[in-house]
């Protein structure tokens, strides 16, 4: 059988600089399809998962630019909603949990989104409760179609609510964070994520023009606005 054999007393010396952090970047990612204007973003790890969102977002009609090693600009200004229908966007979905961050953003600015049940990592027990009774809180309408493995979400007009999530889920509160800045009125969250990458998405959010109150606490209230701007932002390094 392999085998490690490790030998200690010997001093470490030497530097390293930390990739961006994965669990943030996906989810500012997502978030560049809530402006039309152009989102740059700073220390953006090579590796598959973020690559495959980057592409997945590409292929939606994102104008993505590399200009650096880890600098990316993102321009959502001529989305092709119609994609969003095609078993190419669904079977790519399926295979990256992140994808669950797409509805969020898309039923906030376009009225609809679809996405199937979403794959990744399987690490316990990872519910998706918490992102759809948020945002169906918020007045949106989830459908599963059984046939095509896929969930319908449609709202015609996001509207502020109050809620209490069932689990501080970084993910879930993401994405109902997401949908909020642009809903009607006034969200208040209460058992909200507060891990420093759920604050980093809330800061960028608010460098948009979203307003915000609370980050950095299990309290989070939201004053909807009718459209965010662009911005530039800087992924933390990895803390894992």
């Amino acid at each position: 059988m392999a085998s490690f054999v490790i030998e200690g007393g010997h001093k470490l010396h030497g530097e390293i600089v930390p990739q961006g952090a994965k669990n943030e970047v996906l989810q500012v990612l997502c978030a560049t399809l809530l402006t039309d204007e152009e989102v740059t973003i700073e220390n953006i790890p090579n590796i598959l998962d973020v690559n495959n969102l980057i592409q997945l977002l590409r292929d939606m009609g994102m104008k993505v630019s590399k200009s650096g090693s880890d600098t990316y600009t993102f321009q959502a200004d001529n989305l092709n909603l119609a994609y969003l229908e095609s078993d190419d966007f669904l079977n790519r979905c399926s295979k990256l949990r992140g994808s669950v961050m797409l509805v969020g953003p898309l039923v906030a600015r376009f009225g609809k989104a679809m996405i199937p049940k979403p794959g990744g990592d399987k690490i316990g027990r990872r519910r998706l409760d918490t992102h759809f009774l948020g945002i169906q809180k918020l007045g949106a309408s989830f459908e599963y179609d059984a046939v095509n493995g896929r969930f319908c979400i449609n709202a015609e007009k996001l509207k502020g609510a109050y809620m209490l999530l069932d689990e501080a889920s970084v993910t879930g509160t993401a994405n109902i964070v997401m949908a909020a800045v642009l809903a009607e009125g006034v969200t208040t969250i209460y058992n909200a994520a507060c891990e420093p990458y759920l604050q980093q998405l809330c800061r960028m959010l608010n460098r948009m023009g979203a307003k915000i109150s609370g980050i950095a606490s299990n309290l989070l209230t939201i004053e909807g606005v009718s459209s965010l701007k662009g911005c530039s932002h800087r992924v933390l390094p990895d803390m894992i």
